[in-house]
């Protein structure tokens, strides 16, 4: 995934917004050493991409460095560079926190698709677009990273409608009376509904609607739902969303839905990245 030099240089003058004070008074700034990262914990890793790209700004040769979705053991070393303390002290922060947050959401989408796929081989976490502001390139990546997909990108990208669009239109019956107009306006796209109950959802499944959202539905009723619209149209996409983790995701992929929706990853804990700075023995 392409993550921007824009937002690279906005990482690090975040952090640094003039100098290294610390590094400057101490008089260490054009000492030689090595920068090292290594994980506490068993993860999935990512972040690497743009830690690479720090270290390059920052005239830190890089020297080791695993990709994004490596599997990485707990003390692994997985990314080290080469250059002056300052430097080495200007990219310590601002990679960590880069290899923390994102590594956390890498590692629960694969516990999340793990548990789903055991179930249903065919069966994809995707996740939506209520990220944390700022965040959104790293978090999309970070669910590649471990296995998922994205829901939603953005509002250009599918049509998704909720009942918020309904109050406007004037319910389910008048979207049925425009869909076919609406599905040849868009006629490469997929037209989705969130519904809130089965009566609302049979409507739209008899009118070729393209798929089916159900929203914190208990996955013992989804069951039943689901049986009931893939009889009526076996190629219907019926995606589950609203509060699954990985406490109840496995039971929600035993409903026979195509996928399942989830928020709870841009949430996940953050990894507990370790750091090493070290003179070099050579350096005066």
């Amino acid at each position: 995934m392409y993550i921007s030099d824009e937002l690279i240089d906005r990482f690090i003058k975040e952090d640094v917004p003039y100098l290294d004070l610390t590094t400057l008074v101490l008089g260490i700034s054009s000492q030689k050493g090595t920068i090292q990262f290594f994980s506490r914990e068993d993860a999935v890793l990512c972040g690497t991409e743009e830690v690479a790209k720090i270290f390059n700004k920052l005239n830190i040769q890089v020297t080791k460095t695993c990709p994004s979705g490596t599997l990485i053991k707990k003390n692994e070393i997985f990314i080290e560079g080469k250059g002056n303390a300052e430097d080495l002290h200007t990219a310590w922060k601002v990679s960590q926190n880069i290899l923390d947050y994102s590594s956390g959401i890498a590692t629960k989408t694969k516990i999340l698709v793990d548990k789903a796929s055991k179930i249903n081989p065919n069966l994809h976490v995707i996740t939506t677009r209520k990220v944390i502001p700022g965040t959104k390139d790293l978090s999309i990546k970070a669910v590649v990273a471990g296995g998922g997909f994205s829901h939603r990108l953005g509002l250009s990208e599918t049509v998704l409608i909720f009942k918020q669009h309904l109050n406007f239109l004037g319910g389910t019956d008048e979207l049925i009376k425009i869909l076919e107009s609406v599905k040849s306006k868009v006629c490469e796209k997929k037209i989705i509904a969130e519904v809130e109950n089965i009566d609302e959802a049979i409507k739209l499944c008899k009118c070729g609607i393209d798929g089916l959202q159900f929203d914190k539905i208990p996955y013992d009723e989804l069951k039943k739902y689901v049986d009931i619209l893939k009889n009526i149209n076996p190629s219907i996409v019926i995606l589950a969303a609203g509060g699954i983790n990985e406490s109840n995701i496995e039971e929600y992929a035993k409903t026979g839905v195509n996928a399942i929706v989830t928020t709870s990853v841009y949430y996940a804990k953050a990894i507990d990245i370790g750091c090493k700075i070290t003179k070099d023995i050579a350096s005066n």
